[in-house]
């Protein structure tokens, strides 16, 4: 049976904000000096990415919000390092007006953009790589998307942490030989060892190897709890205190971390398009940005 080619979903916050501070702001300007270096950059990854993993579909998700309250009524340290004194996250003033320009090119070349209210970016990959048929290849620097590679769909994640042009294209063999633990425990883990950048404290003295011990001896999150309970368990002194001292962050950690698999989308249309769908709107759009040849380069691989 031939190959058929993925569907490539791309987590568009975390490939702009790459864009944003991989690529200095006096290299990419418009002629008023407005900085647009997100934007090249962003549209530069898409053409890379659709040139190497040559999809037959592909739809950006964007962050509809980026702190859900059902994730903070859980657990209010939830991303609230990065909350705005006026609300909102912390993002660069010269990034934010460029983030409508992305959308805009994406809506020319007729590439599907969403999110969905009260969910973030993560959730809609979740459900669109859940939902959709196989295989499926999702594009991101989050960590939290490990928990989404299945081999059995398949969906592979295709980690940039080293950039787009240096792939880490993960597996569940990858994603186990890189934390000890398989894709579908990634969660578990995760809540286990906590991530700062998330405002996720984990259980205090509880690092990476020893989260990966836990959950390959007693499973995910849940078991390891009631485990506690069982004095022939086995926990060291020590780390059956830990873990005791964690019981209240523990019961809803698993579900912070754990993505949505069920976010209510509208119908679309994920097909790649082979040219423009709007190209005067492109070509207006290229202009007024001084963006023409990153738009050229994406059209040059939409064709390819």
């Amino acid at each position: 049976m031939a190959h058929r080619p993925p569907l490539l979903l791309i987590d568009a916050p975390s490939l702009y904000f790459r864009a944003y501070f991989g690529i200095p702001e006096s290299a990419a300007r418009t002629p008023d000096g407005s900085p647009v270096n997100a934007a090249r950059g962003f549209l530069d990854m898409l053409a890379s990415l659709i040139r190497t993993r040559h999809p037959d579909r592909m739809v950006c998700a964007l962050d509809h919000d980026w702190r859900p309250d059902w994730r903070v009524a859980l657990l209010p340290s939830y991303k609230a390092h990065r909350l705005a004194p006026e609300g909102g996250e912390v993002v660069p003033d010269t990034l934010t007006p460029q983030i409508p320009v992305i959308l805009d090119v994406l809506a020319a070349i007729g590439i599907p953009a969403l999110g969905a209210a009260g969910y973030e970016a993560d959730d809609v990959l979740g459900t669109l790589a859940t939902t959709q048929p196989g295989p499926v290849e999702v594009v991101s620097g989050d960590r939290d998307l490990f928990q989404l590679v299945d081999d059995a769909h398949p969906v592979r994640l295709l980690y940039v942490g080293r950039g787009v042009a240096n792939l880490d294209d993960c597996d569940d063999a990858a994603v186990q030989a890189r934390y000890g633990v398989p894709a579908d425990r990634y969660a578990d883990f995760a809540a286990l060892r906590g991530d700062p950048s998330d405002g996720l404290p984990g259980v205090p003295g509880v690092g990476e190897k020893t989260a990966a011990r836990l959950v390959t001896r007693y499973g995910g999150v849940a078991e390891i709890v009631a485990a506690l309970d069982d004095p022939d368990a086995g926990f060291a002194p020590g780390l059956r205190t830990k873990l005791t001292a964690a019981r209240d962050y523990l019961a809803v950690a698993p579900q912070v971390v754990r993505v949505a698999r069920d976010v209510p989308l509208s119908e679309l249309d994920t097909t790649l398009p082979k040219a423009p769908a709007d190209p005067d709107r492109l070509l207006v759009l290229a202009e007024q940005w001084n963006l023409a040849s990153p738009c050229r380069r994406l059209v040059d691989a939409l064709a390819g």
